[in-house]
């Protein structure tokens, strides 16, 4: 039997695809001796042991807590925090991990408590679930598009036009998997964005995605040659990616319509000037 599949057989807490992350980095030996190979043949005379690295203890840690009740948590996400952990060796401390002692939702997964999410380099609004009846109730809004996101932007140089509805599909680009593009034969996706403010150099605009794709206010503001600053993939690298969710605007469980604000970050006033 391969050493992945020998170890998800007895151990079967941790699934082969984790065990052979914890295989290449090192945690297991076979008859006392590291084995960084998945496909090692394991024979009944072979004895496999592993010892794997403590969790970090994030119990101290915590994050700004715009609202909560027993149904929802929401949170203003600082900029450079992950909402859910990528990997079984992924350690640090995510939205994920501060919901985990407080929902039931998905507690037992790399998840607890996430129905949507922001990418690392933005900040804003998150709202997390604490059980699965609101999970559902809220899913099925985001799914509807009856969830109303609002984020502030400063981008480079300035849109040709003052306000305007993006409407351009966007795919996986194929020469680099892990980033996006319009593509004729993509999803679906609009935004709708207006200039507030411009200078010399950048302008802030206000962008209401009207759908959810992955990267979609990046990709529409970069294909306008407009790419939001900072945004080391689409356009510059600068001191952090100047994207901020700042409301969002959904029904939650024995109430009625909310809105959740986080104010915008001093650096994006700074950026375009008082």
């Amino acid at each position: 039997m391969r050493l992945d599949a020998y170890l998800a057989q007895y151990w079967p807490e941790y699934s082969r695809s984790v065990w052979q992350k914890y295989i290449a980095n090192g945690y297991v030996m076979v008859n006392g001796t590291l084995e960084s190979s998945s496909k090692r043949t394991i024979g009944e005379d072979d004895i496999v042991t592993y010892t794997l690295p403590e969790k970090p203890d994030h119990s101290q840690s915590t994050l700004p807590v715009i609202y909560q009740d027993d149904n929802v948590i929401v949170i203003n996400k600082p900029l450079g925090v992950l909402t859910h952990s990528k990997g079984a060796l992924n350690d640090e401390f995510t939205v994920a991990e501060f919901l985990r002692p407080l929902t039931t939702y998905h507690s037992d997964s790399n998840r607890p408590g996430i129905i949507h999410r922001l990418d690392r380099d933005t900040s804003g609004v998150i709202i997390g679930v604490r059980n699965s009846e609101t999970a559902s109730l809220l899913q099925r809004q985001f799914s509807e598009r009856k969830v109303k996101k609002l984020y502030y932007a400063v981008v480079d140089g300035h849109p040709k036009e003052a306000e305007a509805l993006i409407d351009l599909p966007i795919a996986r680009n194929p020469n680099a998997p892990s980033t996006f593009r319009v593509d004729a034969n993509g999803k679906s996706a609009q935004t709708t964005y207006r200039v507030i403010k411009s200078n010399e150099k950048h302008s802030l605009v206000e962008l209401r995605p009207a759908t959810g794709r992955t990267h979609q206010l990046r990709v529409h503001m970069a294909y306008l040659g407009t790419p939001i600053h900072g945004d080391r993939v689409y356009g510059t690298a600068a001191d952090r990616l100047y994207l901020h969710a700042t409301s969002l605007e959904i029904t939650i469980p024995t109430s009625t319509r909310r809105t959740f604000e986080a104010p915008l970050p001093p650096e994006f006033e700074a950026k375009i000037g008082e």
